[in-house]
């Protein structure tokens, strides 16, 4: 069974299935992260939703492409698991379905190319303080035990 993390579905929403592809980059003795700046700035697992008809390793390899800039070796899936919440912009309520993998970072070879993403360097016990949501901070708690 997947954990749900974070606050129940509400009954009266109806909700998309979302899946999506998130990694954990070790850097030395740090993590390599996201940065989402906009009208809320969030710190995030770098990775995003799965495409219809792309694998889920593809997926991580773009994303993680996308909102750094690395290049990643060696993904390996440490599990999954769901929230419920409003993506506004896609303007959906979406139920994400959240696959965490690890992976060593190669090398950076770009800027990110999504907008308002930034990358970002931190301490584990910073990074895990940081992050925007309950689920990517169980699985990097998780990891860095």
């Amino acid at each position: 069974m997947i954990p749900r993390i974070g606050p129940a579905p509400d009954a009266t929403q109806r909700y998309q299935l979302r899946p999506g592809a998130y990694a954990i980059l070790p850097l030395e003795r740090r993590v390599l992260l996201t940065l989402q700046t906009g009208q809320t700035p969030d710190i995030q697992l770098p990775g995003g939703g799965i495409d219809p008809g792309e694998a889920p390793l593809q997926t991580l390899h773009r994303e993680v492409m996308e909102e750094t800039g690395w290049r990643i070796a060696f993904p390996r899936r440490l599990g999954a698991f769901r929230r419920f919440v409003y993506m506004p912009d896609y303007g959906i309520w979406a139920e994400k379905l959240c696959h965490v993998y690890v992976a060593r970072p190669v090398r950076q070879i770009a800027d990110p190319t999504e907008p308002d993403h930034h990358t970002i360097v931190l301490a584990p016990d910073d990074a895990i303080a940081a992050l925007g949501n309950d689920g990517d901070r169980m699985f990097l708690n998780a990891y860095f035990g």
